[in-house]
């Protein structure tokens, strides 16, 4: 990217709201929308358990952030974890999850169809529970937070900074 050129950032959360640390990717989103105000190059967008209808939201994107449950085994419950999907492409092929293999496929056309953003970082959280129900576990939610964090510093980085709501 250079100096001249404005990041065109989508943050998208996905879950499953109905199966508690599931819809932690949702959650986060909302709870975004609720501290900061962002500015106009970014985008938030509760892409819930979609596929393919997300294709539209990543054209001319230049940066993609996706929050998400992960079911990584290294990580405790409400462990949050950082990766580059620019650089492993891969790493959904690899997570179980009912939507994920959704957001996979929407990944795949994006970059069959050219859309695909230069740039995918995933913020992904690991579940504690996913019985029913609407609330996060006390695990979730501090992965949430953790997650915000990563997300405010990496928009800082590029030089987007998100105001804090009154």
């Amino acid at each position: 990217m250079t100096q001249t050129s404005q990041p065109n950032i989508l943050i998208l959360g996905v879950g499953n709201v109905l199966l508690s640390d599931e819809g932690v990717g949702v959650r986060t989103i909302e709870q975004l929308e609720q501290r900061y105000l962002f500015p106009a190059q970014i985008d938030l967008l509760d892409g819930g358990t979609s596929g393919m209808e997300l294709l539209p939201a990543l054209d001319t994107r230049t940066h993609l952030f996706i929050v998400d449950a992960v079911h990584q085994e290294d990580l405790h419950p409400g462990g949050m974890i950082r990766v580059d999907l620019s650089r492993s492409p891969g790493y959904f092929r690899n997570r179980i999850s009912p939507h994920q293999l959704g957001l996979s496929e929407v990944l795949a056309a994006a970059e069959m169809n050219d859309s695909l953003p230069g740039h995918i970082t995933l913020f992904g959280i690991r579940p504690k529970s996913l019985e029913t129900g609407l609330q996060l576990s006390e695990e979730a939610r501090q992965g949430m937070e953790e997650a915000i964090q990563a997300i405010a510093a990496s928009l800082h980085e590029l030089g987007m900074k998100p105001q804090p709501r009154e």
